[in-house]
């Protein structure tokens, strides 16, 4: 995939480091650019069915925006919790989110929720 738009490119990197950290444990499935996603390949239980993986978070450049895919929602939907006003205000649906431009309480955020996410995996043995 091309991307032409350089603004959603570096909004897309910025965001890309701030995941590189949790990419260690999980498997980078996808890494190309305007897609990036990470996965665990652990045998695990979620929500009562057997996996051979689930999916942390991913990224992905749409037209007018980058996709902030956050999984560890679904797995608890307290985790909604962690997600600051300026987080929310970018939500579409249960887990991404859409983003557009990149501000320091954002970012904070951002770390945040991927912080509680990641401690939410680690408890459950999913990385």
């Amino acid at each position: 995939m091309t991307v032409k738009n350089e603004a959603l490119q570096r909004l897309f990197a910025e965001l890309k480091a701030l995941l590189e950290p949790y990419a260690e444990r999980p498997t980078v499935r996808r890494d190309d650019p305007g897609y990036y996603d990470l996965w665990s390949e652990n045998d695990v239980v979620a929500a009562g069915r057997e996996r051979k993986e689930v999916d942390f978070a991913g990224l992905v450049i749409q037209k007018s925006h980058v996709g902030f895919s956050f999984m560890p929602v679904y797995a608890d939907q307290e985790l909604r919790e962690v997600f600051g006003s300026d987080l929310l205000a970018t939500l579409s649906g249960k887990s991404c989110f859409r983003l557009k431009r990149m501000t320091p309480d954002l970012r904070d955020q951002i770390t945040a929720a991927l912080a509680a996410g990641w401690r939410l995996y680690e408890e459950r043995g999913w990385v």
